[in-house]
């Protein structure tokens, strides 16, 4: 699907048609004539709105026709039902720059793009570096608010952990390292990309522009050290919690080897005196009680060692 947005009066208006200063926003479901059709009006090739498709995609940018393309990876929850898949993915988001319009093509449902929607009566489409910028601070809001989300959940998941050991908790806390690690990749490729651009100069930034990118990268910086301190964090709890399981499974067969040798002694007396050969009492009135009482009598010393040793 096809939406045009233009300013007009500080107001954000959907139109028919492209015109200039027009914000064109391109949203699942894509069909392949709207691709070919916006290609032809616009003169954009087609493969810069096809590569929007492919959730693998890596931020870059490059030029054709004097048509500017940049792609970027933002955050998104993931509806996967695989209860094994990440709670959250990184999607690409491409801009497209022609000589009168600004194409944003988005693969799945983009935050950053609505967000940029609800304000976009207080942007100024003719100054469309500026245009570009702000749709990168968005995306880098949405890491940031992400990011804590994250944090949030983590915190949830070890706290409920500590109480009941449970599984679920542990593949949730699994779930949230795997989300982690699309963030750390999209954050530092996006981080890379607009560095290049700084250093190009690709967009041909104003030095107002240049300082706002930079200011954009510091804040692209924060992310990532955020992300990286999370992803340390949650890789120290999972083997803290790993080593815990594991001592607790040791503690568990000790008590139960433990129980096996008191239980396996009286049965030795037991099995002694049930052999078909002479013994000594066999013929006692108290034969029955002697095996009883000596059994009892090796339980107690096994168990009082164990317990002196702790091992019990």
């Amino acid at each position: 699907m096809i939406q045009y947005f233009q300013n007009i009066n500080q107001q954000t208006v959907e139109v028919d048609k492209p015109g200039v200063n027009t914000w064109v926003n391109l949203v699942p479901p894509f069909r392949e004539e709207e691709f070919v059709e916006l290609s032809e009006n616009l003169d954009i090739p087609i493969e810069f709105l096809r590569d929007s498709l492919d959730i693998d995609e890596r931020p870059r940018y490059e030029v054709e026709d004097n048509v500017k393309f940049i792609v970027l990876k933002t955050p998104t929850e993931n509806n996967s039902f695989n209860d094994s898949d990440a709670f959250y993915i990184t999607i690409p988001i491409c801009i497209i720059l022609t000589h009168n319009q600004i194409i944003t093509v988005n693969s799945f449902d983009n935050g950053a793009i609505k967000k940029f929607l609800s304000t976009f009566q207080k942007r100024h489409p003719e100054k469309r570096n500026m245009m570009v910028l702000k749709i990168f601070e968005k995306i880098v809001q949405d890491f940031l608010d992400y990011l804590k989300q994250i944090n949030h959940r983590r915190n949830q998941y070890e706290s409920s952990l500590y109480e009941s050991n449970s599984n679920e908790d542990l593949l949730n806390l699994m779930r949230i390292q795997k989300s982690l690690v699309y963030f750390m990749t999209a954050l530092r490729s996006n981080e890379l990309l607009m560095l290049k651009l700084e250093r190009t100069n690709f967009l041909s930034l104003t030095d107002d522009e240049r300082e706002f990118l930079n200011d954009l990268i510091v804040d692209t910086s924060q992310a990532v050290e955020m992300a990286n301190i999370y992803t340390n964090i949650l890789t120290s709890t999972l083997d803290a919690f790993a080593s815990v399981i594991s001592n607790n499974l040791n503690n568990v067969m000790k008590r139960l080897t433990s129980i096996t040798i008191i239980l396996s002694l009286p049965a030795l007396v037991a099995s002694v005196y049930g052999m078909n050969v002479e013994i000594p009492y066999m013929h006692s009135p108290h034969a029955f009680y002697i095996p009883i009482i000596l059994s009892l009598i090796v339980s107690v010393i096994i168990s009082w060692y164990f317990m002196k040793k702790k091992w019990f």
